[in-house]
């Protein structure tokens, strides 16, 4: 058989259901044998979209998502989502095509480095520089994608490996390693701290919410009390009603969870990822004492002075924690929790009854959305002024059903993730919230999730420009640059693909368009006019709180 054929047969042995892509001439003998296979291969309108859907498919099932581009332009346009997965920790595969090896030596027609543009964005990257090395190159990028932490891997197959004849190889067989588990002692060690303090907090970030940890999670925090605040990234590791549930930490001015990291005298860091939420922000004089949980050893700040380091699989670790909590007596101020938690509700349902007859308010937006969600529906957030809004005003019941990008932070990933989520999850509502800008970009892809009949929802919060910048840079400056752009018609855009195109105006009919959306049999492009006014506002409420409780 062809050495193409050799990869697709290692693809399946993965376990691999769907590659995400563009073909070229370069990858014509890959892309034929995908054609004969039983993986599903979702043509994009663009290879970034492609990335994007492999990025939030990997996310959501644990298994690495597959995306697929030509060499040159196909292999750069990739490089977006890729970049994005591999900091936002989601188990991704890009396959590129490559010029024949015996060009490889001089100029050539769209021949580049391509494995050295995705060294620096990738945790491994490779060319297949024989067909009988294909079934260990593959099994490699696969083991080292969903390794702790998740990430990148690239595979480059050049034009001429991928025709040649190969026999007497198959597949390797994966094999599911177990993680190693925390040293007893240092479990001791860090159950001693948590003893002796009483304002403890949990930082939990997104290694929280992966594999069997959220659900560890709760029963610790059922037994302690210990109050549990989130990353962006790590929403919905513990449910957002539970009396010690403490909502999301992040904005960068204060808030009411800022204010309780502020009070507390002991920060527990649960698969807590740095690039999220930079420690300077809570830990401004770099005292507080920390027990960092991970899979991997604590990174090096002068802002995160860990005090014990608990290295190894996070639910197991909680599991050793929880068994010291049922058995020794703990005893923390649950008031504390409990009176964050309270106030941040009355927060999130301030707006609850508002009746805007123009712009409509961020947080009623959100509050409706909540409503019309259901407990295991994925919404995902693009990236602008309304990513901060979602992080404050919109909670989750369980994990991974609100994805935010907040490691590489990439516009455009939205409509593109929605229909890696839908075909992740095809039971789940899936709804994409977007920017007018972040929208624009990916936009294309619209044209795919209806050609793969996937009745997504993509919500567009109309504002006419940069939010985000310009909310920033207020901010700063007290004015910004030139952030203003003109918008098409988005109802009519949407039914120019045979999507279903809505516009709304007032508060009170969302609740009746999100109902009518998520009942549709094909996508549904809702745009709204968004009231950023609040933005200001929200800025100088939050800037005013009290820094203790």
């Amino acid at each position: 058989m062809k050495a193409a054929e050799l990869f697709v047969r290692c693809l399946e042995e993965e376990g691999v259901q769907y590659v995400f892509g563009v073909p070229g001439e370069e990858n014509a003998d890959l892309a034929m044998a995908l054609q004969d296979s039983d993986i599903n291969f979702v043509l994009t309108r663009h290879e970034q979209g492609a990335a994007f859907m492999a990025d939030v498919y990997g996310r959501l099932t644990g298994e690495p998502g597959v995306c697929l581009g030509t060499l040159g332009p196909g292999a750069t346009n990739l490089v977006t989502g890729v970049a994005d997965a591999n900091l936002d920790r989601a188990p991704i595969i890009a396959i590129t095509g490559q010029a024949d090896i015996q060009r490889q030596h001089k100029e050539g027609h769209q021949f580049m480095d391509v494995v050295g543009m995705f060294e620096p964005i990738t945790k491994w990257t490779t060319p297949i520089i024989h067909p009988t090395n294909i079934p260990e190159v593959v099994r490699k990028a696969f083991k080292l994608a969903k390794a702790e932490k998740p990430g990148a891997c690239h595979i480059e197959l050049p034009e001429d490996i991928a025709r040649a004849e190969v026999s007497g190889y198959r597949p390797i067989t994966p094999q599911r390693p177990r993680r190693p588990v925390p040293d007893d002692k240092v479990i001791g060690q860090a159950w001693d701290m948590i003893r002796q303090a009483k304002r403890p907090v949990i930082l939990a970030g997104n290694g929280t919410i992966r594999k069997r940890a959220s659900q560890q999670l709760r029963r610790f925090c059922d037994a302690t009390g210990i109050g549990v605040m989130t990353t962006f990234m790590g929403k919905g590791a513990v449910a957002r009603d539970a009396p010690y549930s403490l909502f999301t930490v992040g904005l960068q001015a204060r808030d009411l969870i800022w204010r309780a990291m502020h009070d507390s005298d002991l920060v527990i860091t649960l698969g807590y990822d740095l690039i999220e939420y930079h420690p300077q922000m809570w830990n401004p004089h770099g005292d507080k004492p920390i027990v960092h949980m991970d899979f991997l050893p604590a990174e090096v700040d002068e802002h995160y002075g860990v005090g014990v380091e608990v290295v190894g699989d996070l639910a197991h670790a909680l599991w050793m924690l929880t068994e010291r909590a049922e058995r020794d007596n703990v005893s923390v101020d649950t008031a504390f929790y409990e009176k964050t938690h309270r106030l941040m509700q009355e927060d999130i349902a301030e707006h609850a009854d508002d009746d805007s007859q123009s712009a409509l308010k961020p947080q009623k937006v959100l509050w409706d959305v909540r409503e019309a969600m259901g407990p295991r529906d994925i919404l995902l957030s693009d990236v602008g002024a309304h990513k901060m809004w979602i992080a404050r005003y919109y909670h989750c019941d369980e994990p991974n059903t609100c994805i935010i990008s907040n490691g590489f932070a990439s516009m455009g990933i939205a409509l593109p993730g929605a229909v890696g989520a839908k075909l992740a999850h095809p039971d789940s509502n899936v709804l994409a919230i977007c920017g007018d800008g972040g929208f624009l970009m990916n936009v294309q892809d619209l044209e795919t999730a209806r050609r793969l009949n996937l009745p997504i929802v993509v919500m567009i919060w109309e504002d006419g420009g940069y939010g985000l910048i310009k909310w920033k840079q207020d901010n700063t400056f007290g004015r910004h640059t030139d952030l203003d752009f003109g918008n098409p018609d988005f109802v009519a855009l949407a039914e120019a693909f045979d999507c279903i195109g809505v516009r709304v105006e007032r508060s009170a009919d969302l609740p009746d368009v999100l109902k009518t959306a998520f009942a549709a049999d094909r996508p549904t492009v809702i745009t709204l006019p968004i009231d950023y006014r609040e933005n200001k506002k929200l800025t100088g409420r939050l800037g005013n709180i009290e820094s203790t409780l």
